[in-house]
């Protein structure tokens, strides 16, 4: 180093410039460490400062911040005072006027003197306060409905019997106006489902006319039928003639015959395109009777009541051959149905083409259309008893094609209430494109009045006593509702 000056120099200048820099440094750092303490002290007597105000503002609200609040209480019962004081304005009785004042003003008074006991002393606490304005609160309330019943007793009575007089007829007259309201509009429901019930009647009146202008063909077709079974018997005849043609030619010994093709073939076929989808022929009645109460298949469960009410027709013409045959024409088929339902039945094929043509309008949207029907009736065994002619009348109640409910009623002796799947045997068997209800003039009600009548006869019991037992579907949703 010696040896080098220049270098030493160099050396020295830099290591001065760095004690220089490290020097100015560490002033930096003393200085900026000094404004950071007086920044904290700053701070911190900022922070004692908020901790002292809010520490004598906690005191200071504990001390006065119950006293201001009732005030602030009472002071709106001030306010009240002056309602008080209009009302008191409107009684005209002296006397009571006189009273009323006095103890309003003793009320004003014990309020100022409160207000000013709550202000001045300091050594009253909360509870002592709320006391007290309880009992100016209660005080107020005890005055107001005084001065309140002063007021409503001194209303004029013959002023409110003459307000209640006129409350009762504008009542009456709002009451009478909605009855006529009520009445119009039922009347009005009334008049349009009898105007449907008549226009349907006549529909069916018109089909059941066209279908007379067919018969004539039918008859001619009749006719054909006939000419047709005589050729059969022909045919037939032939065929044992060949029969015993056959028998001669095996016993001379000749096999060469050609033989005939029996026609029984072709009646068995047409007869099994006859029974449709279900043939229910074989099946018994507790069968049909559960699958009615039980299916959801529409198809079968219709095929069932077909089948059902099908064999009901041929029991009740069995039942009335033997009868005619024993000699017991007193005892009629007809008392199921007045005589005028069971003799539309004769003509089955014109019945069978409204059917037909009618299928559609029993069903709606999957759902049996119900109708209602009440025409004259008398039982045959009951016409000339006592010696005069007894009446009563009979009700129908058909879910889609058939009956589901039937009632007799008359006058001197209890009614006969009927129910399909209980009383099968006793009701009507025939559809009601068979009866022909439905194009008779006035036949068809409404199901209100079946359903007022079957109820007050007992029909709801009648319903409940057998509920398992009910076949329509229609009938059980409506006990269902009911219940």
């Amino acid at each position: 180093m010696k040896s080098d000056p220049e270098n030493l120099a160099n050396l020295i200048k830099k290591v001065k410039k760095w004690l220089i820099m490290s020097r100015w440094k560490k002033i930096q750092w003393c200085a900026l460490s000094v404004v950071k303490l007086k920044n904290k002290i700053v701070y911190r007597r900022e922070c004692i400062l908020t901790i002292q105000k809010n520490m004598r503002m906690h005191l200071v609200k504990k001390k006065y911040g119950p006293k201001i609040k009732v005030i602030s209480k009472i002071k709106s019962l001030q306010s009240q005072t002056e309602s008080m004081k209009n009302i008191l304005n409107q009684i005209k009785s002296d006397r009571e006027q006189k009273i009323a004042q006095e103890s309003l003003k003793s009320l004003v008074n014990h309020i100022d003197t409160t207000i000013g006991k709550i202000k001045s002393s300091s050594t009253i606490n909360e509870n002592q306060i709320n006391q007290a304005y309880n009992d100016l609160f209660n005080a107020c309330e005890r005055d107001f409905r005084k001065i309140k019943s002063l007021l409503e007793n001194q209303k004029n009575k013959e002023e409110q019997e003459r307000l209640r007089r006129i409350q009762d007829e504008l009542l009456r007259a709002q009451k009478l106006k909605e009855e006529d309201e009520k009445k119009k509009i039922a009347d009005e429901n009334l008049r349009k489902q009898k105007l449907e019930i008549e226009t349907r009647r006549k529909a069916e009146e018109s089909n059941f006319q066209n279908s007379n202008k067919i018969s004539s063909a039918d008859s001619e077709k009749k006719i054909k039928d006939e000419d047709r079974q005589k050729e059969n018997q022909i045919a037939e005849q032939e065929k044992r003639d060949h029969d015993l043609a056959l028998r001669l030619a095996t016993e001379m010994g000749i096999t060469d015959v050609e033989p005939i093709k029996s026609p029984s073939k072709s009646s068995s076929t047409s007869l099994t395109n006859i029974k449709g989808k279900y043939d229910l022929s074989k099946w018994k009645y507790a069968e049909l009777r559960d699958a009615i109460n039980t299916s959801c298949d529409l198809e079968l469960l219709e095929a069932c009541r077909e089948e059902f009410h099908r064999r009901l027709k041929v029991y009740h013409a069995w039942k009335s051959k033997n009868k005619k045959q024993n000699n017991q024409s007193n005892l009629s088929n007809n008392e199921r149905a007045p005589a005028s339902v069971i003799s539309v039945n004769e003509n089955s094929y014109i019945n069978n083409s409204i059917s037909r043509k009618n299928k559609s309008s029993i069903v709606k949207n999957g759902i049996n259309e119900q109708r209602y029907f009440k025409i004259p009736f008398s039982r045959p065994s009951d016409q000339h008893r006592d010696g005069e002619k007894k009446k009563g009348w009979w009700f129908s109640h058909f879910d889609g094609k058939w009956i589901a409910r039937q009632m007799e009623i008359y006058d001197e002796r209890p009614s006969v209430l009927l129910l399909a799947g209980v009383d099968d045997m006793r009701m009507c068997e025939l559809s009601l494109e068979e009866t022909g209800l439905a194009m008779k003039y006035g036949a068809e009600i409404l199901e209100s009045e079946f359903e007022s009548v079957w109820n007050k006869n007992g029909g709801k019991k009648y319903l409940n006593d057998h509920f398992g037992q009910i076949s329509s579907k229609y009938v059980l949703n409506l006990l269902q509702k009911k219940e």
